[in-house]
């Protein structure tokens, strides 16, 4: 890659941000596509910082920028417009900067539709699902079950509340699906259970010694279950469910899609019909991992 006068930013933002796979990622697919671009990480440590690097991406000349924890749901208030879909799922995780101004999208909803049908062959339509969690992982989740149609969704968390409000959020917009909350506790044993597809969207698992969100005993033969998590490689869950006789997922694959979504969105504003090459992005990412090592994950 060849860095020179012309040569426009992207980012990715997020605390901590050192061991963020967006970068290499990224890069790759610049290079493969003739894009004079070059990704780099940003760590922003608070509020005070993210507000300025905000300002930085209006005034210098910035593609975009990519967006993971803690400040998906900050951007939702710090973009000049907001996609429906990331309104729907409460979180924003790719800006688009034009002209001065933050246009705010969700990949990572669609990233998992994309995951689920290349690396499964799975599609959620008329199918149950059981989602753990209820933050913005889980509301893009949410959201792009209601677009792929599937037939049922209960969300399992620790604060119903929570839960209750995502609903509440999107309640408007289920067309028939069916929904229910349940406390993350042996209540939900058998909604969990008698799904087709079961999906982590808690950060739980991303430690090495971190125990699976939910007992071993809920999981059965046949399931898909999906760890949004893809560091460690094979989560406590994903290990759980392969014993199990189900098939686990671990979130590399989403993570690749929503990553190349978010040069689609970029690329597409120059060039129509761009596809950003997620084999090589993949690749750029399975090496990184392989030098990183076992470890929490940051996108």
């Amino acid at each position: 890659m060849e860095i020179n006068g012309r040569t426009r930013p992207t980012a990715v933002i997020g605390w901590p941000i050192a061991q963020s796979l967006s970068p290499v990622m990224h890069n790759a697919a610049y290079a493969a596509l003739g894009l004079n671009w070059a990704c780099l990480p940003f760590g922003v440590p608070d509020q005070q910082a993210l507000l300025a690097f905000i300002e930085a991406a209006r005034r210098l000349p910035f593609v975009g920028f990519n967006v993971t924890m803690p400040y998906k749901q900050a951007l939702l208030e710090l973009c000049d417009e907001v996609a429906t879909l990331a309104h729907m799922a409460g979180a924003v995780n790719t800006v688009h900067c034009v002209d001065g101004k933050l246009m705010g999208y969700n990949t990572d909803g669609r990233g998992m539709l994309e995951s689920l049908a290349e690396d499964a062959d799975f599609d959620p339509a008329g199918k149950s699902v059981a989602i753990i969690g209820a933050g913005g992982a889980a509301g893009a989740a949410v959201t792009a079950l209601i677009l792929a149609k599937a037939g049922s969704l209960a969300l399992v968390n620790r604060d119903t509340a929570r839960a209750e409000q995502l609903m509440e959020r999107i309640g408007d917009r289920l067309h028939g699906m069916s929904v229910s909350v349940h406390s993350l506790d042996d209540s939900a044993d058998e909604v969990v259970r008698s799904a087709d597809l079961v999906i982590n969207a808690t950060p739980v698992g991303m430690g090495a010694e971190d125990p699976s969100p939910i007992p071993a005993s809920w999981l059965r033969e046949g399931q898909l279950v999906l760890d949004m998590i893809y560091r460690p490689t094979e989560t406590a869950l994903v290990r759980e469910a392969n014993a199990a006789g189900a098939r686990g997922l671990n979130g590399l694959g989403m993570l690749v899609a929503q990553g190349a979504l978010a040069v689609d969105i970029w690329a597409g504003a120059e060039r129509s019909q761009i596809h950003a090459p997620r084999e090589v992005m993949r690749a750029a990412a399975e090496a990184a991992m392989d030098v990183l090592g076992a470890g929490g994950e940051t996108r």
